[in-house]
């Protein structure tokens, strides 16, 4: 049966419209969500432009989109905590209920997870189906009510701002520590948003495009920026009013990035690596080592994480848009209609968006 209008990657350089079957309710906790907003994430452009992300490789066709957030269509008899018509944000990945990843509360980690628009390793095996299509099936578990004050479009959000949740409870920042975020995108700007309602005094955000740096000021995320092509880690530390951070939330993944981190952050500072590296990098590891530094490897999102982002989200527009200390929607630069979908991968694609978000389909 047809009726579940999707947008897939086939090939590098090669993103269709399809019409493919409409999900069934299969288990007694299964929820079908009618999608309504979905984000543009960095790792389905590198699948688009590359096929490729580290060990993730495209082999064949697969259904975009992993940033969503809708409306619940159908639950099966065994949900009690959903009904039809509530608005929820999707956590895109499953894990499985028998692994030790899982039952020791680290399920992020988990080799067998489930992630929405990610190829399967096993070439045999179908790749689990991305959001970006009308209806979305999912356990009950992995979906989370809106508040009534988060829109749907801040509902989209909720997976990117949970990955620097993760990053910053890893941390475990304390209230009014010194923080330094590497990355002006989405993820280096939600992240330095969430230290901002975690409680971090200071929050300087470092990126090379000056545009990025002035919207972390906008919104509130950052009381002080730097741009990287102006100096290296002395003019940083002096442009922080001579501060070293307590910790380094580092969002780019870039080798001379993950080297200021290490050169920047105080004695025994935490840097904490958020974004992925295309391949191995050179790292001080003598420095590292003789100023007794901490690095904490952070992947996607765990328990928590999720209901911690839509509680932040919910508490910053609690008094209202104009009373907010963090102005998440202006993050949201574009937004495309459903029909205008693969125009919006192309303009992301070629880095004029900072959050792009894609309606539909009605």
């Amino acid at each position: 049966m047809s009726g579940n209008p999707s947008l897939v990657l086939k090939k590098v350089d090669d993103i269709v419209f399809e019409d493919l079957a409409v999900p069934k309710i299969e288990h007694p906790t299964d929820v079908i969500v009618q999608v309504k907003k979905t984000g543009i994430c960095g790792s389905d452009i590198h699948y688009y432009a590359h096929g490729k992300i580290g060990a993730f490789k495209l082999t064949k066709p697969m259904v975009l989109g992993h940033e969503s957030s809708g409306v619940v269509h159908e639950v099966g008899e065994g949900v009690k905590n959903l009904k039809k018509g509530d608005r929820v944000a999707i956590e895109p990945g499953v894990p499985s209920r028998y692994s030790e990843a899982y039952k020791s509360g680290k399920y992020e980690i988990d080799p067998d997870m489930c992630f929405a628009a990610t190829p399967e390793s096993d070439p045999k095996k179908p790749n689990p189906p991305g959001t970006l299509c009308k209806y979305y099936k999912s356990p009950e578990d992995f979906l989370y009510k809106l508040p009534d004050n988060v829109s749907l479009e801040l509902g989209a959000m909720v997976e990117p701002l949970s990955v620097g949740v993760h990053g910053i409870r890893l941390a475990n920042l304390s209230f009014g520590e010194n923080v330094i975020v590497f990355g002006g995108g989405p993820v280096g700007l939600l992240t330095a948003a969430a230290a901002k309602i975690f409680g971090a005094l200071n929050i300087m955000v470092v990126d090379v495009v000056d545009e990025k740096l002035k919207l972390a000021k906008e919104i509130g995320a950052a009381n002080y920026t730097f741009n990287s092509k102006s100096g290296g880690a002395e003019d940083l530390i002096k442009a922080f009013d001579g501060i070293r951070p307590d910790v380094v939330l580092e969002c780019t993944g870039a080798e001379p990035c993950i080297k200021l981190a290490v050169q920047t952050v105080r004695d025994g500072g935490k840097v904490v690596q958020i974004g992925n590296a295309s391949g191995d990098v050179s790292f001080p590891i003598v420095e590292f080592s003789s100023r007794e530094l901490t690095l904490l490897g952070s992947f996607r999102y765990g328990y928590g994480d999720y209901a911690t982002s839509i509680k932040i989200l919910e508490k910053n527009y609690a008094n209202g848009k104009e009373n907010v200390q963090v102005d998440f929607e202006k993050l949201i630069t574009n937004v495309f209609p459903w029909k205008e979908a693969v125009e919006a991968y192309d303009f992301v694609r070629a880095g004029k968006a900072v959050k792009c978000i894609i309606d539909g389909p009605e």
